[in-house]
Protein backbone atom coordinates (compact mmCIF):
# COMPACT_ATOMS: atom_id res chain seq x y z
CA UNK A 1 0.00 0.00 0.00
CA UNK A 2 1.73 3.75 -0.57
CA UNK A 3 1.24 5.60 1.93
CA UNK A 4 1.80 9.83 1.93
CA UNK A 5 5.19 10.61 3.72
CA UNK A 6 6.15 14.45 4.79
CA UNK A 7 10.14 14.69 4.87
CA UNK A 8 12.42 17.40 6.55
CA UNK A 9 14.68 19.34 4.20
CA UNK A 10 18.29 17.91 4.66
CA UNK A 11 21.25 19.95 3.43
CA UNK A 12 22.27 18.64 -0.33
CA UNK A 13 25.35 16.96 -0.60
CA UNK A 14 25.70 16.14 -4.06
CA UNK A 15 26.96 12.28 -4.26
CA UNK A 16 25.68 8.85 -5.77
CA UNK A 17 25.35 6.07 -3.96
CA UNK A 18 26.22 2.49 -4.97
CA UNK A 19 25.51 -0.54 -3.74
CA UNK A 20 29.11 -2.73 -3.41
CA UNK A 21 27.35 -6.02 -4.63
CA UNK A 22 29.50 -8.76 -5.38
CA UNK A 23 29.41 -12.07 -7.50
CA UNK A 24 25.50 -12.69 -7.73
CA UNK A 25 24.39 -9.61 -5.91
CA UNK A 26 20.94 -7.85 -7.73
CA UNK A 27 21.09 -6.77 -11.07
CA UNK A 28 21.38 -3.22 -12.15
CA UNK A 29 18.19 -2.05 -12.95
CA UNK A 30 17.60 -0.22 -16.36
CA UNK A 31 18.57 3.87 -15.84
CA UNK A 32 15.10 5.38 -14.39
CA UNK A 33 14.95 9.00 -15.42
CA UNK A 34 13.23 11.77 -13.02
CA UNK A 35 12.66 13.58 -15.31
CA UNK A 36 10.48 16.51 -13.41
CA UNK A 37 9.87 18.14 -9.59
CA UNK A 38 8.77 15.59 -7.83
CA UNK A 39 9.65 12.68 -10.12
CA UNK A 40 6.84 12.38 -12.57
CA UNK A 41 3.76 14.87 -13.50
CA UNK A 42 1.79 13.59 -10.05
CA UNK A 43 5.09 14.82 -8.42
CA UNK A 44 4.44 12.09 -6.23
CA UNK A 45 8.20 11.88 -4.91
CA UNK A 46 8.25 8.33 -5.62
CA UNK A 47 10.81 5.56 -7.60
CA UNK A 48 9.44 2.17 -8.38
CA UNK A 49 13.21 0.19 -7.75
CA UNK A 50 14.07 -2.12 -6.00
CA UNK A 51 18.17 -3.00 -6.09
CA UNK A 52 18.55 -0.84 -2.87
CA UNK A 53 16.30 -3.04 -0.35
CA UNK A 54 16.83 -3.79 3.80
CA UNK A 55 19.28 -6.54 2.88
CA UNK A 56 21.71 -4.65 0.86
CA UNK A 57 21.66 -1.62 2.45
CA UNK A 58 24.52 -1.77 4.54
CA UNK A 59 26.33 -2.62 1.87
CA UNK A 60 26.03 1.06 0.06
CA UNK A 61 28.96 2.92 -0.12
CA UNK A 62 30.40 6.47 -1.88
CA UNK A 63 30.60 5.76 -5.78
CA UNK A 64 31.70 9.75 -6.55
CA UNK A 65 31.49 13.40 -4.90
CA UNK A 66 31.31 17.14 -6.94
CA UNK A 67 33.14 19.91 -4.91
CA UNK A 68 31.35 23.08 -6.35
CA UNK A 69 33.33 25.83 -4.40
CA UNK A 70 31.45 28.92 -4.38
CA UNK A 71 28.02 27.34 -3.63
CA UNK A 72 25.91 28.23 -0.53
CA UNK A 73 23.60 25.74 -0.47
CA UNK A 74 21.99 23.67 -2.95
CA UNK A 75 18.43 22.55 -2.13
CA UNK A 76 17.24 21.76 -4.98
CA UNK A 77 16.78 18.07 -5.90
CA UNK A 78 18.61 17.08 -9.16
CA UNK A 79 16.67 15.93 -12.32
CA UNK A 80 17.99 12.91 -13.81
CA UNK A 81 17.33 13.03 -18.13
CA UNK A 82 19.48 10.67 -20.12
CA UNK A 83 22.16 9.88 -17.98
CA UNK A 84 22.55 13.16 -17.21
CA UNK A 85 21.57 15.18 -13.51
CA UNK A 86 20.49 18.80 -14.10
CA UNK A 87 20.04 21.29 -10.79
CA UNK A 88 19.88 24.36 -9.73
CA UNK A 89 22.85 26.01 -6.97
CA UNK A 90 23.34 29.50 -5.55
CA UNK A 91 22.02 32.48 -7.04
CA UNK A 92 20.10 30.44 -9.64
CA UNK A 93 23.60 29.17 -11.09
CA UNK A 94 22.31 25.83 -13.66
CA UNK A 95 24.18 22.75 -13.06
CA UNK A 96 24.74 19.54 -15.79
CA UNK A 97 26.47 16.31 -14.42
CA UNK A 98 27.07 12.92 -15.88
CA UNK A 99 25.32 10.37 -13.65
CA UNK A 100 27.75 7.71 -14.17
CA UNK A 101 31.23 9.49 -13.64
CA UNK A 102 29.77 12.90 -11.51
CA UNK A 103 31.57 15.18 -13.83
CA UNK A 104 30.92 18.46 -14.34
CA UNK A 105 29.55 18.78 -17.90
CA UNK A 106 28.49 21.97 -18.13
CA UNK A 107 27.07 25.57 -15.82
CA UNK A 108 25.39 28.23 -16.60
CA UNK A 109 25.75 31.50 -14.22
CA UNK A 110 23.19 33.13 -14.17
CA UNK A 111 25.03 36.63 -13.10
CA UNK A 112 22.31 38.17 -11.24
CA UNK A 113 25.19 40.53 -9.46
CA UNK A 114 25.08 41.70 -13.12
CA UNK A 115 21.93 41.89 -14.13
CA UNK A 116 19.59 43.02 -10.82
CA UNK A 117 22.22 43.17 -7.79
CA UNK A 118 19.42 44.95 -5.64
CA UNK A 119 17.40 41.81 -5.69
CA UNK A 120 20.59 39.64 -4.49
CA UNK A 121 19.64 41.59 -0.86
CA UNK A 122 15.73 39.91 -0.57
CA UNK A 123 16.52 36.42 0.22
CA UNK A 124 19.08 33.89 0.81
CA UNK A 125 21.18 32.76 -2.25
CA UNK A 126 18.48 29.64 -2.33
CA UNK A 127 16.96 27.82 -5.89
CA UNK A 128 14.72 25.08 -5.33
CA UNK A 129 15.40 23.53 -8.67
CA UNK A 130 14.87 23.15 -12.58
CA UNK A 131 12.57 21.51 -15.38
CA UNK A 132 13.09 19.82 -18.53
CA UNK A 133 11.03 19.44 -21.42
CA UNK A 134 12.32 17.95 -25.00
CA UNK A 135 15.91 18.96 -24.99
CA UNK A 136 15.31 22.41 -23.06
CA UNK A 137 16.52 23.00 -19.21
CA UNK A 138 14.26 25.76 -17.59
CA UNK A 139 15.28 27.39 -14.44
CA UNK A 140 14.20 30.96 -12.77
CA UNK A 141 16.57 33.33 -11.26
CA UNK A 142 16.20 35.05 -7.59
CA UNK A 143 16.11 38.69 -9.89
CA UNK A 144 12.66 37.30 -11.59
CA UNK A 145 14.27 36.10 -15.06
CA UNK A 146 13.46 32.49 -17.08
CA UNK A 147 15.75 30.71 -18.54
CA UNK A 148 15.31 28.33 -21.38
CA UNK A 149 19.20 26.77 -22.09
CA UNK A 150 20.37 24.24 -24.15
CA UNK A 151 20.42 20.33 -22.18
CA UNK A 152 23.50 19.35 -24.23
CA UNK A 153 25.32 22.34 -23.63
CA UNK A 154 24.25 25.15 -21.19
CA UNK A 155 23.50 27.56 -24.07
CA UNK A 156 21.36 30.52 -23.18
CA UNK A 157 18.39 30.04 -26.06
CA UNK A 158 15.98 32.86 -24.58
CA UNK A 159 15.34 34.64 -21.19
CA UNK A 160 12.84 37.02 -20.22
CA UNK A 161 11.83 38.87 -17.68
CA UNK A 162 8.74 37.32 -15.05
CA UNK A 163 8.74 40.19 -12.62
CA UNK A 164 9.00 44.42 -12.94
CA UNK A 165 13.25 45.17 -12.09
CA UNK A 166 12.21 47.36 -9.94
CA UNK A 167 9.72 45.88 -7.25
CA UNK A 168 9.91 43.06 -4.33
CA UNK A 169 9.02 40.46 -6.20
CA UNK A 170 12.17 37.71 -6.38
CA UNK A 171 11.99 33.79 -7.42
CA UNK A 172 13.53 31.09 -5.68
CA UNK A 173 10.88 27.95 -6.80
CA UNK A 174 11.12 25.68 -9.80
CA UNK A 175 9.41 26.03 -13.01
CA UNK A 176 7.14 23.32 -14.23
CA UNK A 177 6.96 22.53 -17.82
CA UNK A 178 3.39 20.96 -19.50
CA UNK A 179 2.23 20.95 -23.04
CA UNK A 180 4.67 23.06 -24.28
CA UNK A 181 4.61 25.47 -21.79
CA UNK A 182 6.40 26.54 -18.95
CA UNK A 183 5.41 27.80 -15.63
CA UNK A 184 6.68 30.11 -12.79
CA UNK A 185 5.54 32.12 -9.35
CA UNK A 186 7.04 34.47 -7.50
CA UNK A 187 7.76 35.59 -3.59
CA UNK A 188 7.43 38.61 -2.22
CA UNK A 189 3.70 38.25 -0.31
CA UNK A 190 5.46 39.37 3.25
CA UNK A 191 5.91 42.82 1.37
CA UNK A 192 2.70 42.64 0.44
CA UNK A 193 3.20 42.11 -3.93
CA UNK A 194 0.14 41.26 -5.38
CA UNK A 195 1.22 37.60 -6.82
CA UNK A 196 0.80 36.10 -10.00
CA UNK A 197 1.58 33.08 -11.99
CA UNK A 198 2.79 32.95 -16.03
CA UNK A 199 2.89 30.07 -18.40
CA UNK A 200 5.30 31.11 -21.07
CA UNK A 201 6.02 29.39 -24.57
CA UNK A 202 8.66 26.89 -23.88
CA UNK A 203 10.38 27.25 -27.67
CA UNK A 204 10.42 31.09 -27.98
CA UNK A 205 9.49 32.66 -24.26
CA UNK A 206 6.70 34.06 -25.14
CA UNK A 207 4.28 35.35 -22.83
CA UNK A 208 1.23 32.28 -23.10
CA UNK A 209 -1.20 33.40 -20.12
CA UNK A 210 -0.99 35.08 -16.75
CA UNK A 211 -3.47 34.52 -13.83
CA UNK A 212 -3.32 36.83 -10.44
CA UNK A 213 -3.81 35.46 -7.25
CA UNK A 214 -5.23 38.13 -5.43
CA UNK A 215 -7.61 41.40 -6.87
CA UNK A 216 -6.11 44.57 -7.50
CA UNK A 217 -7.94 47.96 -8.51
CA UNK A 218 -11.43 47.81 -9.18
CA UNK A 219 -9.98 49.26 -13.09
CA UNK A 220 -7.86 45.98 -13.28
CA UNK A 221 -10.39 43.39 -12.08
CA UNK A 222 -13.02 44.89 -14.26
CA UNK A 223 -13.91 42.22 -17.27
CA UNK A 224 -12.61 39.04 -14.97
CA UNK A 225 -15.13 37.06 -13.47
CA UNK A 226 -12.53 35.39 -11.06
CA UNK A 227 -11.05 38.62 -10.01
CA UNK A 228 -14.35 40.69 -9.39
CA UNK A 229 -15.45 38.04 -7.28
CA UNK A 230 -12.52 37.71 -5.12
CA UNK A 231 -12.14 41.96 -4.90
CA UNK A 232 -15.86 41.34 -2.93
CA UNK A 233 -14.26 39.41 -0.39
CA UNK A 234 -11.89 42.34 0.61
CA UNK A 235 -12.42 45.91 1.58
CA UNK A 236 -11.38 49.33 1.77
CA UNK A 237 -8.38 50.22 -0.81
CA UNK A 238 -6.34 47.13 -0.47
CA UNK A 239 -4.81 47.02 -3.52
CA UNK A 240 -3.26 50.41 -2.25
CA UNK A 241 -2.05 48.91 1.45
CA UNK A 242 -0.90 45.56 0.00
CA UNK A 243 -2.41 41.83 -0.77
CA UNK A 244 0.61 39.21 -0.87
CA UNK A 245 -0.45 35.93 -2.02
CA UNK A 246 2.17 35.18 -3.75
CA UNK A 247 3.14 30.95 -5.54
CA UNK A 248 6.53 30.94 -4.94
CA UNK A 249 6.39 26.85 -4.42
CA UNK A 250 3.55 24.71 -5.39
CA UNK A 251 2.45 24.67 -8.70
CA UNK A 252 1.20 21.50 -10.08
CA UNK A 253 0.17 20.16 -13.61
CA UNK A 254 -3.19 17.44 -14.35
CA UNK A 255 -3.09 16.22 -17.40
CA UNK A 256 -5.81 13.79 -17.13
CA UNK A 257 -7.95 17.42 -16.51
CA UNK A 258 -5.16 19.67 -18.74
CA UNK A 259 -5.35 21.94 -15.49
CA UNK A 260 -2.87 23.47 -13.13
CA UNK A 261 -3.08 23.48 -9.31
CA UNK A 262 -1.35 26.68 -7.80
CA UNK A 263 -0.89 26.88 -3.93
CA UNK A 264 -0.60 30.35 -2.95
CA UNK A 265 0.89 32.42 -0.12
CA UNK A 266 0.10 34.38 3.15
CA UNK A 267 -1.25 38.22 3.40
CA UNK A 268 1.10 41.08 3.49
CA UNK A 269 0.79 42.99 5.66
CA UNK A 270 -0.38 40.01 8.31
CA UNK A 271 -2.71 42.16 10.13
CA UNK A 272 -6.77 41.53 7.81
CA UNK A 273 -8.07 45.11 9.72
CA UNK A 274 -4.57 46.49 8.33
CA UNK A 275 -5.05 45.24 4.86
CA UNK A 276 -8.96 45.16 4.67
CA UNK A 277 -10.92 45.86 7.28
CA UNK A 278 -13.52 44.58 8.53
CA UNK A 279 -15.03 41.12 7.45
CA UNK A 280 -14.40 38.87 4.16
CA UNK A 281 -11.78 36.15 3.39
CA UNK A 282 -9.80 38.05 1.14
CA UNK A 283 -9.43 35.36 -1.71
CA UNK A 284 -7.50 33.97 -2.95
CA UNK A 285 -4.79 34.24 0.11
CA UNK A 286 -3.54 30.92 1.69
CA UNK A 287 -5.66 28.88 -1.24
CA UNK A 288 -5.22 25.97 -3.90
CA UNK A 289 -6.55 27.23 -7.04
CA UNK A 290 -7.04 25.28 -10.36
CA UNK A 291 -7.06 26.52 -13.63
CA UNK A 292 -7.39 25.68 -17.27
CA UNK A 293 -3.96 24.72 -18.21
CA UNK A 294 -4.19 25.74 -21.87
CA UNK A 295 -6.08 29.49 -20.95
CA UNK A 296 -4.76 30.05 -17.41
CA UNK A 297 -8.82 30.55 -16.75
CA UNK A 298 -9.73 29.93 -13.13
CA UNK A 299 -11.77 26.76 -12.53
CA UNK A 300 -12.14 26.27 -8.26
CA UNK A 301 -10.40 27.17 -5.66
CA UNK A 302 -10.09 25.81 -2.07
CA UNK A 303 -9.02 28.61 1.17
CA UNK A 304 -7.01 26.67 3.82
CA UNK A 305 -7.12 29.67 5.78
CA UNK A 306 -10.00 32.22 5.35
CA UNK A 307 -8.95 35.72 5.73
CA UNK A 308 -5.49 34.56 6.48
CA UNK A 309 -3.96 36.48 9.51
CA UNK A 310 -0.78 34.04 10.79
CA UNK A 311 1.85 33.67 7.51
CA UNK A 312 0.29 30.20 7.31
CA UNK A 313 0.54 29.87 3.14
CA UNK A 314 -0.62 26.81 0.95
CA UNK A 315 2.33 27.23 -1.30
CA UNK A 316 3.87 23.18 -0.15
CA UNK A 317 4.01 20.85 -3.08
CA UNK A 318 0.96 19.05 -4.54
CA UNK A 319 0.48 15.44 -5.11
CA UNK A 320 -1.72 14.32 -7.26
CA UNK A 321 -3.75 10.36 -7.64
CA UNK A 322 -6.71 7.99 -7.53
CA UNK A 323 -7.61 6.83 -4.41
CA UNK A 324 -10.31 4.56 -3.60
CA UNK A 325 -12.48 6.46 -1.26
CA UNK A 326 -15.79 4.92 -0.29
CA UNK A 327 -15.61 1.93 -2.60
CA UNK A 328 -15.16 4.07 -5.73
CA UNK A 329 -12.71 5.70 -7.15
CA UNK A 330 -11.67 9.36 -6.36
CA UNK A 331 -9.15 12.31 -8.55
CA UNK A 332 -7.42 13.55 -5.32
CA UNK A 333 -5.00 16.40 -4.35
CA UNK A 334 -3.26 15.94 -1.35
CA UNK A 335 -1.34 18.79 0.55
CA UNK A 336 -0.05 19.56 3.80
CA UNK A 337 0.00 23.61 4.08
CA UNK A 338 1.74 25.52 7.14
CA UNK A 339 -1.07 25.42 9.22
CA UNK A 340 -0.80 22.20 10.62
CA UNK A 341 -3.52 20.05 8.92
CA UNK A 342 -3.17 17.62 6.07
CA UNK A 343 -5.88 17.93 2.81
CA UNK A 344 -7.13 15.56 0.45
CA UNK A 345 -9.39 17.50 -2.22
CA UNK A 346 -11.40 16.01 -5.22
CA UNK A 347 -9.43 17.77 -7.92
CA UNK A 348 -12.41 17.49 -10.39
CA UNK A 349 -14.72 19.94 -8.14
CA UNK A 350 -12.47 20.77 -5.19
CA UNK A 351 -14.26 19.80 -2.88
CA UNK A 352 -12.96 18.89 0.66
CA UNK A 353 -12.72 15.26 1.45
CA UNK A 354 -10.58 15.14 4.43
CA UNK A 355 -8.36 17.07 6.57
CA UNK A 356 -6.94 16.32 9.95
CA UNK A 357 -3.87 17.45 11.87
CA UNK A 358 -0.11 16.57 11.36
CA UNK A 359 0.97 18.09 14.81
CA UNK A 360 -0.31 20.73 16.94
CA UNK A 361 -2.74 23.06 15.60
CA UNK A 362 -4.03 25.70 18.27
CA UNK A 363 -5.45 27.87 15.62
CA UNK A 364 -8.66 25.25 14.51
CA UNK A 365 -10.52 22.84 16.63
CA UNK A 366 -11.09 20.94 13.38
CA UNK A 367 -11.88 21.33 9.87
CA UNK A 368 -15.82 21.27 8.72
CA UNK A 369 -15.54 18.76 6.12
CA UNK A 370 -19.38 19.34 4.92
CA UNK A 371 -18.38 23.43 4.73
CA UNK A 372 -14.53 23.19 3.80
CA UNK A 373 -13.98 26.10 6.59
CA UNK A 374 -11.93 25.86 9.83
CA UNK A 375 -13.59 25.96 13.26
CA UNK A 376 -11.27 28.54 15.11
CA UNK A 377 -10.67 28.48 18.43
CA UNK A 378 -11.98 31.69 20.35
CA UNK A 379 -9.91 34.48 20.88
CA UNK A 380 -7.50 33.22 18.45
CA UNK A 381 -7.43 35.90 16.36
CA UNK A 382 -4.26 38.64 17.67
CA UNK A 383 -6.35 41.88 16.03
CA UNK A 384 -8.26 41.87 19.99
CA UNK A 385 -5.16 41.37 21.71
CA UNK A 386 -2.26 38.97 22.28
CA UNK A 387 -2.80 35.41 21.42
CA UNK A 388 -0.29 32.41 21.04
CA UNK A 389 -0.67 30.05 18.52
CA UNK A 390 0.90 26.72 16.93
CA UNK A 391 1.98 25.99 14.16
CA UNK A 392 4.29 28.83 14.10
CA UNK A 393 4.60 30.75 11.00
CA UNK A 394 7.57 28.27 9.43
CA UNK A 395 4.86 25.74 9.68
CA UNK A 396 4.31 21.92 10.83
CA UNK A 397 5.26 21.66 7.36
CA UNK A 398 6.20 24.20 4.37
CA UNK A 399 8.02 23.52 1.21
CA UNK A 400 10.05 20.29 1.79
CA UNK A 401 8.59 17.32 -0.49
CA UNK A 402 6.12 14.87 0.37
CA UNK A 403 6.10 11.29 -1.21
CA UNK A 404 3.07 8.98 -2.08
Amino acid sequence: MNRIAAWAALPLALALAACKAGAGGDAVPDRYDWPSYGGQVDEAGYAALGQIHSGNVDRLGLAWSLDLPGQQSLEATPLAVDGVLYFTGSYSDVFAVSVDTGELLWTHQAKVYEHNKAKMNFIFPLNRGCAYSDGRVFSATIDGRLLALDAKTGELLWSTETVERDDQRFVTGAPRAFNGKVIIGQGGGDTGQRGYVTAYDEKTGEQAWRFYTVPGSPEENKGDPAMEAAAKTWSGEYWKTGTGGTAWHGITFDPELNRIYVGTGNSGPYDPQKRSPGDGDNLYLASIVALDADTGKYIWHYQVNPREAWDYKATAGMITATLEIDGKPRKVLMQAPTNGFFYVLDRETGKLISAEKLGKATWAERIDIETGRPVENPDIRYEDGESVIWPWTGGAHNWQAMSY
